[in-house]
């Protein structure tokens, strides 16, 4: 399985993704979006309040994420929450954002 690690740009700021061929997918981090549509100074915080809200809820979403190692701001490859285009895509909508739009 090849992976390729990059990182895009929303609003001057990054956010990590990694293609995987095998799958042909994009999966971006979840932090990192959060941080984005939030302008949260703690977004891991906001994501981890809202993946329990979305677990009680049943909202299949939060079982469909996974993780995979992206490469931190202090250069380590680290464990994060990543998602492909539809969960992104269905992620963004529950957060409360003028930037969802």
């Amino acid at each position: 399985m090849t992976k390729k690690s990059t990182l895009k740009l929303f609003d001057e700021k990054k956010v990590r993704t990694l293609w995987d061929d095998e799958q042909e997918k994009w999966y971006f981090s979840v932090i990192d979006v959060v941080e984005i549509l939030t302008d949260s100074p703690r977004p891991r915080k906001y994501w981890n309040a809202l993946k329990a809200k979305l677990k009680l809820e049943g909202s299949e979403l939060s079982h469909k994420l996974g993780q995979l190692k992206l490469e931190a701001e202090d250069g380590k490859m680290r464990s994060t929450d990543v998602a492909d285009s539809e969960q992104l895509l269905r992620l963004i909508q529950s957060i409360p954002s003028p930037k969802a739009e």
